[in-house]
């Protein structure tokens, strides 16, 4: 019997190894089979395997075109809810991401990642045409396009081209109307997140733009670099239609419209098309009636900033515009400008019926109606009409004669 024990002792060991052995390669299968996870759900339309049957279905929307998430902002839809979450962070303004180096937040985890770039590389990459360095090699190549000419990127509605898809993406807005960036003060909606910003300095009065050379802050950093052009007499920008140069890319842009004709902005309310946004935001104040301009002096409003400055000035007396030929002085620049033609002769404005010229655009309305027969101005004690304003007060003092 005790010859029995060790016997016993030495089996009961084996035992225990043998199933510690057994449970290693167990352990070992289970994490084999963890590596080699079997992707057993197949897309029929393209072949594509996915190891769990929602990624088959997130996967399945790409063919099918369907878009269940909504944005209750600006209607837009999409394929998958974490891709409108990031979308939402356009509208709320949310950057929940910030660099632990220097503060800058981000909407997008893989914004801050990309930027953090800047802290551990620097700028690696370098133009080899001009010697802009870049952090990634990716803005390297973009940036490069500058100097080749080229781009990639076309609008169908027309035909204007851009070095980058974002670039492409911002201007299509202007056709499709669409604004998906609003203001947290106003009800003021804008295409582009970089206007927002700009706007909401209207409400904040925050300038945090310093000019080198003077005192004057502004709350764009545009403005500031347009507003240093003053001291600096710098005019980077020339057409490549003619040899006029300007101070800013605006300016050129718009210039540049003189001569190709084209007119991207186009009113919600007519048809009618416009080379400059200006012009459109105000030529769409006719329909609205929307007078944003209000005098400091009285309670008049103006649809125009310009009209605002021009009123201003009979309170102020102030008149900044003078004759390059005489000593007369003027509070509007048109004032001037039409002042001019009597010292230059010039006459700027033909009848397109006969060859009579004119040195005022109303002189030449008031011309074309013996033309057109038009007859604009309607007397509201009989009834009368006349082509002329003149010919109106004219009449209108045999009603007061009477």
């Amino acid at each position: 019997m005790r010859d029995l024990e060790p016997c016993r002792m030495n089996h009961t060991e084996e035992q225990t190894d043998l199933t510690e052995k057994l449970h290693h390669v167990k352990t070992r299968e289970k994490t084999s089979s963890k590596r080699k996870v079997k992707k057993s759900f197949t897309c029929t339309q393209c072949g594509k395997s996915f190891t769990y049957n929602q990624s088959l279905k997130i996967h399945m929307r790409i063919h099918t075109g369907e878009k269940p998430y909504t944005c209750d902002q600006c209607g837009k839809s999409f394929a998958e809810k974490g891709v409108l979450k990031m979308h939402m962070s356009i509208h709320t303004g949310a950057k929940p991401y910030e660099c632990d180096q220097c503060g800058k937040t981000f909407s997008r985890a893989s914004y801050l990642k990309r930027h953090l770039k800047v802290h551990t590389l620097g700028k690696p990459h370098s133009c080899a045409l001009c010697g802009k360095s870049f952090s990634h090699l990716q803005n390297l190549r973009v940036h490069q396009k500058i100097h080749t000419g080229v781009r990639d990127h076309m609008c169908f509605e027309c035909k204007k081209t851009f070095i980058t898809a974002s670039d492409l993406k911002q201007h299509q807005r202007i056709h499709t109307g669409e604004k998906p960036y609003k203001c947290s003060h106003c009800d003021k909606r804008f295409s582009q997140s970089a206007p927002l910003k700009s706007h909401e300095r209207i409400h904040t009065g925050e300038k945090p733009y310093n000019c080198s050379h003077c005192d004057k802050r502004f709350s764009q950093s545009g403005s500031l670099k347009s507003h240093e052009r003053i001291h600096t007499g710098e005019k980077p920008y020339k057409c490549s239609h003619c040899d006029k140069i300007f101070s800013r890319l605006g300016s050129l842009e718009t210039h540049e419209r003189i001569h190709t004709g084209e007119k991207p902005y186009k009113c919600s309310h007519c048809d009618k098309r416009f080379s400059r946004l200006g012009s459109l935001e105000t030529h769409e104040r006719i329909h609205t009636g929307e007078k944003p301009y209000k005098c400091s002096h009285c309670d008049k409003r103006f649809s125009q900033s310009g009209s605002l400055k021009s009123h201003e000035r009979i309170h102020t007396g102030e008149k900044p515009y003078k004759c390059s030929h005489c000593d007369k002085i003027f509070s509007r620049l048109g004032s001037l400008e039409t002042h001019e033609r009597i010292h230059t002769g010039e006459k700027p404005y033909k009848c397109s019926h006969c060859d009579k010229r004119f040195s005022q655009s109303g002189s030449l309305k008031s011309h074309e109606r013996i033309h057109t027969g038009e007859k604009a101005y309607h007397c509201t004690v009989c009834g009368k009409i006349f082509s002329q304003s003149s010919s109106l007060k004219r009449h209108k003092t045999s009603h007061h004669c009477k």
